[in-house]
């Protein structure tokens, strides 16, 4: 990971911020002045995108700080923390989406101006653009909080897109005399609720996985670790190898087995082949902690993994 990338990252999380801003405000005024309950609902999302841009931006600072004294295993997890908060802040703008529309289903409808489909497609592509450039960033930096920032930004999308078609057919319901299309603006309101209540649930889930110290189990995704280690001269077998996700980087805690005739300084000195292998193949491995075992050919090692045959 360059240091280039991750002052991009950064950039992109203050991009974010202040776009989010400009689109709550622009949102929520023409929302008011085109009495548009679809567009205010939406202001009130990126209002709340706001907040979870501000919580991207602290955690990216956090997470790049250097393993101390007190967080040996870095602070990767502040960015999950992150998404975390984005995923709350965004529960708790659909329950008010979904508030604000019902609300508007016991009142006479009033079909908004044009303005609001305007604002509302405009936030349409603004979103979209979001979207992809924070996912193609987020991957390669491996950012959780960035891929949060850009599910977010998909949600506004279809959020904003909900309330054009809304906005659009209760116009047109309203110069056709068809009393129930001009509902349509308070309909979209709901759906917008639903759906980004379901991204929220998704992001949330995802981190607290993470945080819980989820672990790389699929011997697909174990193999390329376990091919290199098996490359380093003098290691006999792996008997067990985990991979911990923490968000940016991932921690390898790994049992190998030496023969068992050989010095304990040599066995040191495989052991740290082994890290340094880890750490130059992976980008993401940030640190490796090997425990060694002897090496019985008669035996079954007990772990899950079997080295080379003998």
């Amino acid at each position: 990971m360059t240091n280039q990338l991750e002052r991009r990252g950064s950039v992109l999380s203050y991009v974010n911020a202040i776009l989010n801003v400009l689109l709550a405000l622009a949102k929520g005024i023409i929302g008011i002045l085109a009495h548009s309950e679809a567009l205010i609902a939406d202001a009130v999302h990126s209002a709340s995108d706001l907040v979870g841009s501000v919580a991207v931006i602290v955690g990216l600072r956090i997470a790049r700080k250097p393993p101390d004294e007190d967080h040996p295993y870095g602070h990767g997890k502040a960015e999950l923390i992150a998404s975390i908060c984005v995923s709350v802040l965004l529960i708790a703008a659909s329950i008010e989406v979904f508030y604000s529309s019902t609300a508007s289903f016991f009142h006479s409808p009033r079909a908004p101006e044009w303005t609001a489909a305007l604002m509302a497609f405009v936030a349409v592509i603004v979103k979209e653009a979001l979207y992809r450039y924070n996912v193609r960033l987020g991957k390669r930096l491996q950012s959780k909080s960035l891929l949060a920032q850009a599910s977010d930004h998909r949600a506004d999308v279809y959020s904003s897109l909900a309330a054009l078609v809304g906005i659009v057919m209760a116009v047109v319901g309203e110069r056709l005399g068809v009393e129930w299309l001009m509902y349509t603006d308070a309909a979209a309101g709901i759906f917008v609720a639903a759906l980004v209540l379901k991204m929220a649930v998704e992001i949330a889930k995802d981190a607290l996985e993470i945080l819980m110290d989820r672990v790389v189990l699929s011997e697909e995704a174990l193999q390329p670790y376990r091919r290199e280690v098996l490359r380093v001269p003098g290691v006999r077998a792996i008997d067990e190898i985990r991979v911990r996700d923490h968000g940016q980087y991932v921690i390898v805690d790994i049992e190998i087995a030496v023969d068992a005739d050989i010095t304990v300084l040599a066995g040191h000195d495989i052991a740290a082949a082994v890290r340094d292998r880890l750490r130059e193949k992976f980008d993401r491995v940030q640190d490796v902690f090997v425990h060694v075992n002897p090496y019985d050919p008669g035996e079954r090692h007990h772990g899950r993994e079997r080295g080379r045959k003998e």
